[in-house]
């Protein structure tokens, strides 16, 4: 599932240039993938879908680079995380994210490269993903395709990161 992941965000750079499913299939078979993969891709692209059609997202007014996330709402207003708020996971969510993908979280987290209703998305995705644990390679893949959906590119400095092969990293 994870190749067909990469191969639609590197073909499609933006949620919205993405072709309707139907369409995204049948050039995904073109391009040699399984129909499980496809399959199992295209699932995971729907809940993708749903669960970022209701973010709002507005640029802050002191930092070019940053996004304010909320949630579109036409009756309530939707209230910020405040800044002493600390996000507790459950024994599911630790189970299946396990210790890495924890602690990448977390990074993400304290650098403020992942506003919180983005964070939510993440885990919620990583949540209907396979693997238990979820391998980091994996986790970043998703936080990629979260950016990807809600058109907003990350940062340079955690694209890198987020990129990166930690295996052909040499140590100084």
């Amino acid at each position: 599932m994870y190749d067909v992941l990469v191969f639609v965000y590197e073909t499609y750079w933006r949620g919205d240039a993405c072709p309707e499913p139907e369409q995204l299939g049948r050039k995904l078979s073109a391009n040699g993938f399984e129909d499980d993969e496809i399959r199992d891709a295209l699932q995971w692209l729907d809940g993708l879908s749903m669960a970022t059609q209701g973010i709002a997202l507005t640029r802050s007014a002191d930092n070019d680079h940053s996004f304010t996330v909320g949630e579109r709402r036409t009756a309530e207003v939707a209230l910020a995380q405040s800044s002493g708020a600390m996000r507790v996971y459950s024994v599911a969510e630790q189970d299946h994210l396990g210790a890495q993908c924890l602690g990448f979280l977390s990074f993400l987290d304290s650098s403020q490269a992942l506003p919180p209703g983005m964070r939510e998305v993440v885990i919620e995705r990583a949540m209907a993903a396979p693997g238990d644990p979820v391998a980091l390679e994996e986790l970043k893949i998703i936080v990629l395709m979260v950016h990807w959906s809600t058109g907003i590119e990350p940062d340079a400095l955690i694209l890198d990161e987020l990129c990166d092969d930690a295996d052909e990293r040499v140590a100084h």
